[in-house]
């Protein structure tokens, strides 16, 4: 793809030449295994995109093991075209997008994008603190540490840089890519890999507190090099988990720290391959969903720190039962409005009984009791107000909780037969379920599980249409725990992370298109720039 400067009728020669003067202006990135691109195969951006950003000569991601940061040679130090690069699982990161994208919409700097950050890693651990050198680690979660000190001698080095060539360097932005790795199994938080799980109240006001402390010290230590003045502002995702929760609180509380949204529209790394024929985890990204998803942040970073926008997610303001309590009305921040129910770009999320849906497009209603009502339909009412349909009223005075986000798609039915020819096996059902696996197969791999029976789920690779019935085809080896189905189980599809089909209507077009073709079908068209909804749960409403 060319700069859109070249294709204004500038050579790219004189683009690079015209550009060398310019400020270097840094995003500084620190996280876990999103940050560092795990498992983001094949790269979708192995050469210069044109659009005059850098990375270091070592690469996007900076951290290295057993390394002390101040004597890493001075030579991989050089700036270079930014691009993705390889390291044994390590792929694609967020950084062509994110850069490209800000390049497109203010092209009067150049961007750097470093990376400290592993796999794996708690907020602590990434912190000063380096808790990763602590003793009480386990031994699976030692010999790493160093982040910190790495992400801020990086910036000694984009001094030095900037210096020799002449120009000025500045850290623009931060982005944090962290918070699965502090996710409680009861859904609290641990606060270490050795303390207690704190309670899910106390556990997401802890994680709020240390993601403020983070970036306040984050942002005075690297302006301490810089020789910036005022606070740097903080990006954050919404990861999945309680965490997520917290950053939401984080952003709330601290002016400095922007929530960019949810992630859950991208595609997984499911549909990733590398040497010599592995596939990734459904919780870590594709090469395309790390490039895309880094295009929505630099769409957001653009609206904060070059338009002055007071950006919020798409998120819930308020919620009410109407006058005759059989609809909830639900108000929010719509970022573009107005409001979309997408049951096309993503599978409509749906859980199906008798009357109704329990589950249904993301949403879930509860009474007093924890007990789910039945919803019918779920449509706009406005540009940026929801109504939620119920099956009966709800009795007067009794108020319900609202939550979005489920990961299963829709009912599948019963397995019919079980065909195997060696690596290759089928769940034969006994219709055709085709049409309702569209929006997933555009996407890519599905994810099917089994609702009764020994519960076990795999990777659906390829969807075939035998004398009206639907086969799912898979290879065995990705069974979960090696268990397999059996004949007359109900299973359903799922995608690899909790989402619903609420968007906003945003126009902003993308720089980079999908590259990868061989997952889906949407190789070559723009990545879609709008902003979901984030995942939110127990939202009252009376």
């Amino acid at each position: 793809m060319k700069p859109l400067l070249c294709l204004a009728g500038i050579s790219l020669a004189a683009f690079i030449h015209a550009a060398d003067k310019q400020p270097i202006v840094g995003i500084w990135l620190m996280g876990q295994s999103l940050c560092d691109g795990s498992e983001s195969l094949p790269l979708v951006t192995p050469k210069d995109t044109g659009f005059g950003n850098y990375a270091f000569k070592r690469g996007v991601r900076t951290w290295l093991l057993n390394e002390t940061p101040e004597k890493r040679p001075d030579e991989q130090f050089t700036l270079v075209p930014l691009t993705a690069q390889t390291n044994g699982g390590l792929g694609e990161t967020v950084a062509n997008g994110l850069a490209d994208h800000l390049s497109v919409m203010q092209p009067a700097a150049r961007h750097l994008v470093a990376c400290a950050g592993q796999g794996g890693r708690q907020i602590q651990e990434l912190s000063i603190a380096d808790l990763s050198n602590d003793p009480r680690t386990p031994e699976s979660r030692r010999h790493g540490g160093g982040y910190y000190l790495t992400s801020l001698d990086d910036a000694r080095r984009a001094m030095q840089q900037a210096k020799s060539l002449g120009t000025s360097f500045r850290i623009g932005a931060l982005y944090w890519m962290q918070g699965e790795g502090n996710g409680g199994p009861t859904g609290g938080i641990m606060p270490t890999r050795w303390d207690a799980e704190l309670p899910r109240k106390e556990g997401l006001a802890w994680y709020r507190d240390q993601l403020i402390a983070y970036r306040k010290q984050w942002s005075a230590d690297l302006c301490a090099i810089t020789g910036q003045t005022g606070e740097l502002p903080m990006f954050v995702y919404q990861t999945l988990g309680p965490a997520g929760d917290a950053q939401l609180m984080a952003a709330d509380a601290d002016p400095h720290i922007h929530m960019v949204g949810p992630h859950y529209a991208v595609p997984s790394a499911i549909n990733s391959l590398y040497p010599p024929d592995r596939h990734g985890d459904p919780i870590h990204l594709s090469a395309d969903g790390e490039r895309w998803w880094g295009e929505q942040v630099g769409k957001v970073m653009h609206r904060v720190l070059h338009r002055g926008e007071q950006w919020q997610p798409l998120r819930p303001k308020s919620a009410k039962l109407d006058m005759t309590r059989d609809s909830v009305l639900i108000e929010f921040t719509v970022p573009r409005p107005p409001l979309v129910v997408d049951t096309s770009f993503l599978p409509r999320q749906e859980i199906a009984t008798d009357a109704g849906f329990t589950s249904l497009a993301g949403f879930q209603v509860r009474d007093i009791s924890g007990q789910l009502l039945t919803l019918t339909a779920v449509e706009t009412a406005g540009p940026t107000t929801l109504r939620l349909r119920l099956a009966k009223p709800l009795p007067a005075n009794q108020p319900c909780k609202i939550s979005y986000g489920h990961p299963y798609t829709t009912a599948l039915g019963n397995i019919s037969a079980i065909s195997k020819n060696g690596d290759d096996e089928a769940l034969a059902l006994s219709t055709s379920v085709a049409e309702k696996l569209k929006p997933l197969t555009d996407e890519g791999a599905i994810l099917v599980t089994n609702l009764t029976g020994p519960n076990t789920r795999v990777a659906i690779r390829r969807v075939t249409e035998e004398k009206g019935v639907t086969m799912l085809h898979y290879d065995p080896r990705e069974l979960r725990n090696g268990k397999p189905f059996a004949i007359g189980q109900s299973i359903v599809a799922q995608r690899s992370f909790s989402y619903g089909n609420l968007r906003d209507s945003d126009p902003e077009p993308a720089v980079h298109t999908f590259a990868d073709a061989t997952y889906g079908t949407r190789a070559g068209k723009p990545y879609p720039l709008w902003n979901w909804c984030v995942l939110f749960s127990d939202l009252n409403a009376n």
